[in-house]
């Protein structure tokens, strides 16, 4: 680590974003090379549904940054930069007077269901895999893009840009547009070997390379805070600079390994597990397996694997908090080990788990299905979740270890999953590889890192890497 010797600390703020909460992190680096992360201010998020389409509220989100900044200054911090990272593939428009067009589309929305089938008639599914390298959702904003376009969506017909979600809270903040390359590279809609927009998909798409901004990396000054913002918080002309704009990313920047090659499972609502790699992995036996290659910092690729992660417990909990049943996690681990004699395990993969009216009614259906019968309390459904998610890592982990250049001996496991220490000894058994617990706020310290590295404290990856594992930063 490196740096102004005379400055007691650095201090950092990292606005991050998820499906079901946001907060405001402060990241303070030391002198002695120390690190300290506070959470200044946490605001739930969730998608709205008005008329049968759901959406993000970004005025919302935007309101609820605005009082995280504010409560910085009422607390006497003061950054010197600001980083966003939020989920990716998601978007807004802005008209030509730079005015947002209505609510953004959310990824939950069933109305992208089917279009990839559609889309293939365009531009085949091999063809598609090979251009980009990107897992095949359902979800990704190429597919969004088509199925708005067919359907006239009114904000894609008027608009002049399109922003990434970081990216469009960043402009909110600063006036000033960019595209953040981790985010980009979750649409589908980029070459991984160019790292720029593919015209062919574009048009597929219904859009141009007109509707975006500069593609710019990790790192890049975007813009300081507007001067309406910088009264309105008190915290004056602060700096917003471009991080792994995608949340996934910013945790992957966090993986304390003082190894190159490492295996990493991101574990929050989503699970991703993949490795970090210097070029793209695309071939027929990684699209069969239906592995993606997302943008990373430094322009690595993040070779990795979506799963279905805590999602189905959040969702489960929410049933039974409507119930009068709310769980806490101590009661959640107490329950896993009382279950843990049922074995009946379902995919958390399945579509049918991806937003349905009742989780509990799904998974109990599932179980039925597959063994003959349901949890019979709420205890065999916590076992069952968790060993369900155990034995996917396994199978993804499999996979991942037939497609990398080198060999993995660790896993490490990053995000709020850590704290799920049941979870993770019962990953390590099962998938027979050692597992080393990384930050819980990975985002958030990979985000603020970026901000860092960025105002020269650090010269690369492995250089702020190596502190972060001499710090031992835990939960």
């Amino acid at each position: 680590m490196k740096g102004d010797t005379s400055v007691k600390e650095h201090c950092y703020l990292a606005v991050d974003i998820g499906a079901t909460s946001g907060r405001v992190v402060a990241g303070f680096i030391r002198k002695d090379g120390g690190f300290e992360f506070r959470e200044i201010h946490r605001f739930p998020n969730s998608i709205l549904n008005v008329s049968g389409k759901f959406y993000w509220d970004i005025f919302s989100i935007y309101s609820a940054v605005l009082e995280g900044l504010c409560k910085c200054t009422a607390e006497g911090i003061r950054p010197e930069s600001i980083g966003i990272d939020t989920w990716g593939v998601d978007f807004g428009f802005t008209g030509e007077d730079g005015v947002i067009l209505g609510l953004p589309r959310a990824y939950r929305d069933t109305y992208t269901d089917g279009a990839p089938e559609e889309f293939y008639g365009i531009v085949p599914k091999d063809v598609l895999y090979e251009k980009t390298g990107i897992q095949i959702l359902n979800f990704n904003s190429i597919f969004q893009l088509y199925r708005q376009s067919r359907d006239g969506f009114s904000p894609l017909k008027n608009a002049s840009k399109l922003l990434f979600i970081p990216d469009l809270l960043s402009y909110m903040l600063t006036g000033k547009m960019v595209c953040e390359y981790t985010v980009a590279s979750t649409s589908q809609l980029l070459n991984p070997y160019t790292k720029d927009f593919d015209d062919e998909l574009l048009a597929a798409a219904g859009i141009t390379r007109e509707h975006f901004p500069e593609i710019v990396m990790p790192g890049t000054v975007i813009g300081e805070l507007t001067d309406h913002i910088a009264d309105f918080t008190g915290l004056g002309k602060v700096k917003v600079v471009a991080v792994a704009g995608h949340d996934t990313a910013s945790a992957v920047a966090a993986v304390p390994a003082v190894e190159k090659n490492f295996a990493y499972l991101s574990s929050g609502t989503w699970s991703l597990m993949g490795i970090e790699t210097e070029a793209p992995i695309i071939n027929k036996d990684a699209a069969a397996m239906n592995f993606t290659n997302e943008g990373g910092i430094d322009g690595t690729v993040r070779f990795l694997k979506n799963i279905t992660g805590m999602w189905l417990l959040e969702q489960s909990r929410k049933e039974w908090k409507r119930q009068g049943k709310d769980y806490d996690y101590g009661r959640i681990m107490d329950m896993a080990k009382a279950g843990a004699d049922f074995d009946v395990t379902v995919n958390p993969d399945d579509p049918r788990l991806a937003n349905p009216e009742s989780m509990l009614a799904t998974i109990a259906a599932m179980c039925e299905e597959k063994g003959g019968r349901r949890p019979a309390d709420d205890a065999e459904t916590v076992s069952c979740i968790f060993r369900s998610l155990a034995f996917r890592y396994k199978e993804v982990l499999d996979s991942l270890k037939s497609l990398s250049p080198f060999a993995i001996e660790h896993l490490y496991i990053i995000g709020g999953g850590v704290r799920n220490r049941l979870l993770n000894k019962l990953t390590e058994e099962v998938a027979g590889v050692e597992v080393v617990e990384g930050p819980a706020e990975a985002t958030a310290i990979g985000n603020c890192m970026v901000q860092a590295r960025a105002a020269g404290l650090f010269s690369d990856r492995q250089d702020f890497r190596r502190a972060l594992y001499m710090s031992n930063i835990k939960h």
